[in-house]
């Protein structure tokens, strides 16, 4: 999906105002987003068009003003006069030109615009419907305190989203989304299993954040049961994903749709599993139990119409983390879910899969 963060790189990328590190990675990113590369030569040509408005428009400013010299009383005839009476048709014929030039650029501008307001309004984050719930609870909250008034409010936790394990050390990867405004993060599964965690890492580009648990009883997960697929999955595969749209853990069944995301988003999977306020951040895995995604939206007015962002970016996110190596990060090698029924690949699953609570 493009928003407008997009178009804010893609204009610091061509002022050259990116800093040495962020242009390789865009630059990186260019070779493999065919959309990405055409969006930036779309941009370019629109910077060139409106260059090329700016020098009409000076030209403009100056006819002006030799008009407004010539109508200005004179005792004798001035230069500009002269001037005007000698080439009045070819300068008409110009500013002309300036004005159909104007109209255009704006109409061009429009043409862009339009195509992102109707995406933005297509495109639900998982989170905005959450908001809605939130507020809905914080007015139930008040009510009863307000007829309680001797009881202190308690600091509820925002139940905002899921999240899973991508390491046995403690990395844990949600949508970049769900954390937005939070000043503390905790993660809880249903083993009971409860730690406090910060955010290392956040990619708003492909919606990804990496969080680290910060807590000394933490002693690592042990060996993970599944391993992330690098290659591209097939179109109709069955696929499937656990997350919390309530307080429990919740499964949910589909198959690959498309083998792109919203308005031929590359980056990311579309699938048919209907998804609910808190699915945000989950795992998506195929029958074998590799991880091929993480869920992070849907599109409006369509149920089952879902999407996934796939799980070669979020290695490459690891990969992108400052001062980490992807290879010092202990990714999961070896997959104990393959082969397995799909209930026993649940309860192997479920342990690293987290409710992420949100506080402010």
């Amino acid at each position: 999906m493009f928003d407008y963060s997009i178009y804010e790189q893609i204009e610091r990328y061509i002022s050259g105002s990116m800093l040495a590190d962020e242009k390789v990675t865009f630059e990186a990113l260019l070779q493999t987003d065919s959309r990405l590369a055409e969006k930036v030569r779309e941009h370019q040509t629109l910077l060139k068009a409106m260059r090329q408005h700016g020098q009409r428009q000076s030209l403009r400013h100056k006819l002006d003003m030799l008009h407004a010299e010539i109508e200005a009383p004179a005792a004798t005839p001035s230069l500009f006069k002269v001037f005007w009476n000698k080439h009045r048709q070819t300068m008409a014929v110009a500013a002309s030109v300036s004005l159909l030039s104007v109209f255009g650029t704006l109409w061009s501008v429009q043409q862009l615009k339009e195509p992102v307001q109707q995406q933005t309004a297509r495109y639900v984050e998982l989170r905005r419907e959450v908001e809605r719930i939130k507020k809905e609870q914080r007015a139930i909250i008040d009510g009863i305190i307000g007829t309680e008034a001797e009881k202190p409010a308690p600091r509820a936790a925002r139940f905002s989203g899921t999240g899973f394990a991508v390491s046995s050390d403690g990395y844990i990867v949600t949508n970049s989304h769900v954390i937005q405004g939070a000043d503390s993060v905790m993660i809880e599964n249903k083993a009971g299993l409860r730690y406090k965690v910060t955010a290392v890492y956040r990619d708003k580009t492909h919606d990804l954040a990496i969080l680290k648990i910060e807590d000394p009883t933490f002693e690592g997960f042990g060996k993970l049961p599944y391993t992330f697929k690098t290659t591209e999955s097939d179109l109709g595969e069955k696929v499937f994903t656990l997350g919390y749209p309530r307080e429990d853990i919740v499964f949910g069944e589909g198959s690959l749709s498309s083998s792109s995301g919203f308005e031929g988003d590359t980056t990311a999977y579309q699938i048919s599993i209907p998804l609910n306020p808190g699915n945000s951040g989950g795992p998506l895995l195929d029958d074998k139990g590799h991880l091929i995604g993480i869920i992070s939206g849907k599109q409006a007015g369509q149920e089952g119409a879902a999407f996934a962002v796939k799980s070669a970016y979020l290695l490459k996110v690891l990969g992108d983390m400052p001062g980490s190596d992807s290879t010092e990060i202990a990714l999961p090698r070896y997959n104990h879910l393959t082969g397995n029924s799909r209930t026993n690949q649940l309860k192997k699953l479920k342990d690293y899969v987290f409710v992420v609570k949100v506080y402010n």
